[in-house]
């Protein structure tokens, strides 16, 4: 008897699995292997052993107890990112490690990489379908029972340190950079005999200054949001109205220098009832990536139209996107500007889908550059009329 599944199409790693009888005798062997069991069940790690279809035979408690779980039937059969609900695991046919976003996972990398004999650790970013942000440390050890291999593979939650990076990047960083430049500015003003020099220094300064205090209210805004303790607002906006109003604001910014920032003459205006402030967030970022992604002499094209029953919204810019960046976008310490960076495109997806309950996503070609697009639905369904 065949004890592999039928073989399913995959984008990257391969896709066959482990029959049920397989699966419930690896599971048994497990189980009898007292040492081993022994050991991952007195540890604080999360551990779990995968054959060599990568799925789990065996899950330590302390794997069950993230999970919520006591009965370790239930992750048997699964692989690690449908264990855990990853976003992608659910994309294909074949599951997790199948898809072409697979192809930059530390997990299942690591895992390919111990089936060749070696220890193997990574960094592992995952994005659950509930938009949780996870930031992992993966490490997968071979392992052999009976002439067979599995894989050992334990998991540290590292999200709270990749947190702390971002809040140092923010902090020591763009904030400190920006209030150094409110002071130098400020330093100057005494000096300064002419009236109109004068004026224009003082809006600068007041340009810094807001800007400084938008970055410390997006830091707390995103905080809040991941604590599950955001709470909505909700009015009534238009629109092109609200493109307008981002495209005065950012044709302020520093980060538009020498390009060009304008709104689509063929947009069409809609109305829509939703949290206004999380939308610009939202929207705000975007247009920031688009801008800083740009080169001089670059155009951003901000547009906006009516749907059946929401409202698209979509920021272009010329540049196209590299594939291995666009796999990776989305995840909340991914970044191509360094460590700590990455919470742009994060809070996106978390603001957009999670609270507005939109979808936001993007499409990136040689030949038509980057757009990046949220689509709210023209009434929220948590609004109720008071």
């Amino acid at each position: 008897m065949n004890n592999i599944l039928n073989p399913k199409t995959t984008a990257y790693a391969p896709a066959e699995r482990a029959t049920l009888h397989e699966l419930k005798n690896q599971s048994r062997l497990m189980k009898h292997d007292n040492i081993l069991t022994q050991v991952a069940d007195s540890v604080s790690t999360l551990v779990i052993i995968l054959n060599k279809e990568r799925q789990i035979v065996y899950g330590n408690k302390t794997f069950l107890g993230m999970l919520g779980s006591t009965a370790s039937e239930t992750l048997i059969g699964k692989r690690p990112g449908e264990a855990i609900n990853c976003m992608h695991s659910c994309q294909s046919e074949g599951g997790c490690g199948t898809t072409q976003f697979c192809s930059v996972c530390g997990a299942v990398n690591a895992i390919l990489e111990a089936q060749q004999g070696t220890q193997s650790a990574k960094e592992c970013r995952i994005i659950t379908n509930e938009n949780e942000a996870l930031d992992l440390q993966v490490t997968a050890t071979p392992y052999y029972l009976n002439n067979d291999q599995y894989i050992f593979f334990a998991i540290a939650d590292i999200s709270s340190e990749k947190r702390r990076q971002t809040l140092e990047r923010v902090f020591f960083h763009d904030i400190l950079n920006s209030a150094g430049g409110i002071s130098g500015l400020s330093s100057i003003m005494p000096m300064i005999n002419d009236m109109d020099e004068m004026t224009e220094t003082a809006e600068i300064i007041n340009r810094a200054a807001n800007f400084l205090v938008d970055e410390i209210k997006s830091q707390r805004m995103l905080t809040v949001a991941e604590s599950g303790d955001l709470v909505l607002s909700f009015s009534q906006i238009e629109s092109l109205t609200v493109l307008k109003e981002l495209g005065e604001l950012y044709s302020q910014h520093e980060v538009i220098r020498d390009k060009i920032l304008s709104v689509d003459k063929n947009s069409v205006s809609g109305q829509a009832i939703t949290d206004s402030v999380l939308l610009r967030r939202v929207l705000g970022n975007m247009v920031k990536n688009a801008l800083e992604a740009s080169k001089a002499g670059g155009k951003v094209t901000l547009s906006c139209s009516p749907t059946e029953d929401a409202i698209r919204f979509t920021v272009h810019n010329d540049v196209y996107m590299p594939q291995e960046i666009q796999l990776q976008l989305f995840k909340r310490s991914f970044s191509t500007k360094g460590i700590g960076r990455g919470i742009g495109t994060y809070s996106m997806k978390l603001f957009g889908e999670k609270y507005l309950k939109g979808k936001v996503g993007f499409e990136s070609t040689e030949e038509n550059g980057t757009t990046f697009f949220i689509e709210i639905p023209m009434v929220h369904p948590d609004f109720k009329e008071k």
